[in-house]
């Protein structure tokens, strides 16, 4: 029997509100950077926000509907219920809603054209065709071991530098190893909803890298992905003020618990896991943009 839900209320969860601060958190840290070589300008700042924004979203939407038509979200769905298999919205309309969510990435990219130079228009190309590929298509990446590159690639290493770019027309060693880091930490997302869901993504096909390589590699993969990310950071870390020392210390105690759960949690319980892994994702965005702005402020 179909769950009841408003309509809008639907929408809201087929976006999947708890996985948002992934596009967010990107591009904080290009503003940040940006803030730091004192290139800082609010519009252009604020349109990538939107096209970050309206991008997951688009990808979000693509997801529900492509793995409800690839019979990925069966019965006994560990994760998030879907809009479409619990029959909230009907393909036909997340569909259409894919597209008007990706055309607003769009036009909001378009408009940032203005900012920089016209060969920004072959990013959001890739963007788009990115959102797509990822879960539909001859080939789509999800289910062929590509999501992890792509999580790295357009929740990492394009949203910082390009963000950092557009606000100061050149790009640096420095936003593209804090892109790496801040890929590999967005990767972890990925790897929890894989983990949690590797009986049923095997019956589906789906063959994620945690399919491939099988669960123990699931949790490995996670732990590297949290070294690598803080060893990139640590020479920032560092020479930082003590506050920030005190900040990032905090945070390595969130992400050690989280990943505790990972370890011992099972089936729905890592739904709660999936959820502060996208925070612990936001949290080291965030103390390292406090961290560039506190400098680019002369501290």
């Amino acid at each position: 029997m179909e769950d009841k839900k408003s309509l809008a209320g639907a929408w809201v969860e087929a976006a999947r509100p708890k996985t948002l601060p992934a596009s967010a958190s990107p591009v904080l840290l290009g503003c940040a950077l940006a803030y730091y070589d004192g290139a800082f300008d609010v519009v252009p700042a604020l349109l990538c926000f939107l096209v970050a924004l309206f991008a997951q979203v688009a990808s979000n939407f693509a997801n529900d509907y492509f793995d409800f038509k690839k019979g990925a979200d069966g019965e006994g769905r560990l994760g998030p219920e879907r809009a479409v298999a619990q029959g909230w919205i009907t393909p036909k309309a997340m569909l259409a809603g894919t597209f008007v969510a990706l055309g607003l990435a769009c036009l909001f990219g378009l408009l940032l054209v203005c900012f920089a130079d016209w060969r920004l228009i072959g990013v959001g190309i890739a963007v788009a065709i990115g959102v797509l590929a990822y879960s539909a298509g001859p080939f789509p990446l999800a289910y062929n071991g590509l999501g992890d590159v792509c999580v790295l690639l357009f929740y990492g290493v394009i949203p910082v530098c390009f963000t950092y770019y557009i606000q100061t027309l050149s790009f640096s060693l420095l936003s593209f190893l804090l892109s790496v880091a801040l890929g590999l930490l967005s990767v972890n997302i990925l790897v929890v909803n894989n983990y949690r869901d590797y009986g049923q993504d095997k019956v589906a096909r789906k063959r994620t890298t945690v399919v491939l390589f099988g669960r123990r590699f699931g949790r490995v993969f996670y732990v590297l992905n949290e070294c690598l990310a803080f060893l990139l950071v640590l020479p920032l870390i560092l020479d930082a003020p003590w506050w920030i020392l005190f900040l990032f210390g905090i945070l390595f105690a969130l992400c050690f618990y989280t990943t505790r759960e990972l370890f011992t949690l099972e089936g729905r319980a890592l739904n709660g896991t999936l959820g502060r892994t996208a925070r612990n994702v936001f949290l080291f965005a965030l103390v390292l943009s406090l961290l560039f702005v506190y400098a680019g402020r002369g501290g």
